[in-house]
């Protein structure tokens, strides 16, 4: 029996021995004498163990604990016997508590099985979602993979081949290296998905970080054709990890390089008021239609062919661990804005 039990066992037991007290007369007599109403009265308390018994264990309880008061005051029953009238009243009050019993434990009962066929669906339900996550999880990570490395099949054969031209050997070499990267890029974002480290608070500048970030990605945008400005006045600081930032920021950014033709500009803002700061990162991309913006944060939903789909799901995660929000405001044809907004540490603005 566990501890919970043990309690509700103990007091119903002081419960029924109260009562049985009052019904005896051992309590109230001394105080009032023997009068017939207060005996009226007295005579209803036992209900009072078996109702809590029948609420609380349905009803076997209700039946157990009406069977032991039965028997408890079974002597007065007797005692009453000599008057065919006293003694029809205690057998009918016996009937009474097996009704009680009887009544509020069947409901109880009834009430703990809903509850636990409630439970057993609810349980079901979850399982059957993670069921559904883990085979959508396994799909998409099969094939991101499945890709590279048919292309690194197909450069290995190649490179293998003895007829095959130096200058061809290097350009599959070049593939292959490619195609490895991107696979360890697939499952480095899967596992950071899938896996996330915690955060480890501390205090660190956000402006820092976003310039360095821009730096990291200006090589590629600049092979694309594609600008990065900035507009970060000052420093802000942050109670963040800098490291989730810094992934957050690096994935923003390489999401709108890559949303970008030839010729275009991705804008990076910093901004902030007495409690947040907000990272706007805007690019003049085709835009995300409606039907898929909705989808955006789902992992593995991408709309780029060479996309992994995890980038957007991985960014809301760091900012819902850093108790922030992520807004998006697109339409086709006009780019897109991802707004993030971060709460900055007391130090404020330095």
């Amino acid at each position: 029996m566990n501890p919970v039990s043990r309690t509700r066992v103990t007091v119903i037991a002081i419960v029924t021995a109260l009562t049985l007290g009052i019904h005896y007369g051992w309590l109230v007599e001394p105080i009032f004498g023997h009068v017939h109403w207060l005996h009226a009265i007295h005579g209803r308390f036992c209900y009072i163990p078996i109702m809590i018994a029948a609420a609380w264990f349905g009803l076997r309880g209700g039946i157990i604990t009406a069977t032991a008061i039965s028997i408890l005051v079974w002597p007065l029953v007797m005692r009453a016997a000599s008057n065919s009238g006293n003694l029809a009243t205690e057998v009918a009050e016996i009937v009474f508590y097996y009704a009680i019993a009887a009544l509020i434990g069947v409901l109880v009962d009834r009430e703990n099985v809903a509850l636990r066929l409630r439970n057993q669906a609810q349980r079901q339900v979850e399982r059957s979602q993670k069921l559904s996550l883990v085979g959508q999880v396994a799909a998409g990570v099969a094939h991101e993979i499945k890709n590279p490395l048919a292309s690194i099949k197909g450069a290995a054969d190649i490179l293998t081949d003895n007829d095959t031209s130096p200058e061809a050997r290097e350009e599959f070499k070049g593939i292959l290296h490619r195609e490895v990267r991107r696979i360890d890029s697939t499952v480095s974002e899967f596992l950071e998905f899938a896996r996330p480290r915690e955060a480890r608070l501390e205090r660190m500048n956000l402006s820092e970080v976003v310039h360095q970030t821009i730096r990291q990605v200006q090589v590629q945008a600049q092979q694309m054709g594609v600008s990065i400005s900035s507009d970060i006045q000052g420093d802000v600081f942050l109670d963040a990890d800098s490291e989730k930032i810094h992934q957050m920021t690096l994935n923003l950014l390489l999401n709108a390089v890559q949303a970008c033709a030839s010729g275009s500009d991705v804008s990076v803002h910093i901004g902030m008021d007495a409690h947040a700061a907000n990272v706007t990162v805007r690019d003049q991309g085709q835009g995300i239609e409606e039907a898929d913006r909705e989808h955006i944060f789902e992992p593995f939903y991408t709309t780029r062919p060479s996309g992994t789909g995890l980038g957007l799901a991985v960014v809301r995660a760091i900012v819902e661990a850093h108790s922030g929000d992520i807004t998006v405001s697109s339409s086709p044809g006009s780019g897109t804005t991802v707004s993030v907004t971060l709460p900055i540490s007391r130090e404020g603005k330095r």
